[in-house]
């Protein structure tokens, strides 16, 4: 396998992968390509690696910037915006993970404190709503606490 080769099935198969994780494949093609590139890339590179459009590498790349992944990068003598991404391995996962913690687990567990907090009136099915969801909301925060600490390590 020749470099070009390596290179796209890595894209590829990041691509895919973020979609198992909740993220569109062309979002973590995105990240990819700035990933492995060793120069920030323009827009117009992007686009022209990944075959996208500029409405999709423009609305990908402004979810990227918003997560913390991706940063523009100022071009000496060029009017072009560049972008690139996080090269250390275990400050894009502190980030990911800080990132999901905010968008996904923080409100599921407020959620969950809520709905354990309701009133208790004695019947079975409140007392079973209340108990199994105070449950969740304990392991969830437990876990939030866990990924806490690995990210602030």
């Amino acid at each position: 396998m020749n470099y070009t080769e390596a290179k796209y099935k890595f894209i590829n198969t990041w691509g895919s992968l973020g979609t198992l994780w909740g993220i569109n494949k062309a979002m973590a093609q995105i990240q990819a390509l700035l990933f492995i590139s060793t120069e920030p890339l323009s827009m117009e590179d992007i686009m022209e690696e990944l075959k996208i459009s500029r409405g999709n590498t423009s609305m990908n790349l402004r979810q990227l910037i918003d997560w913390g992944i991706v940063s523009k990068v100022l071009m000496t003598g060029e009017r072009k915006e560049y972008f690139t991404t996080e090269k250390d391995v275990q400050e894009l996962s502190r980030i990911i993970a800080r990132e999901r913690s905010r968008r996904e687990i923080k409100p599921v567990i407020k959620v969950l404190d809520e709905v354990s907090s309701i009133q208790d009136d004695g019947s079975a099915n409140t007392n079973a709503l209340i108990n199994q969801t105070k449950a969740l909301f304990h392991l969830t925060q437990d876990l939030d606490l866990g990924i806490n600490k690995i990210i602030n390590h």
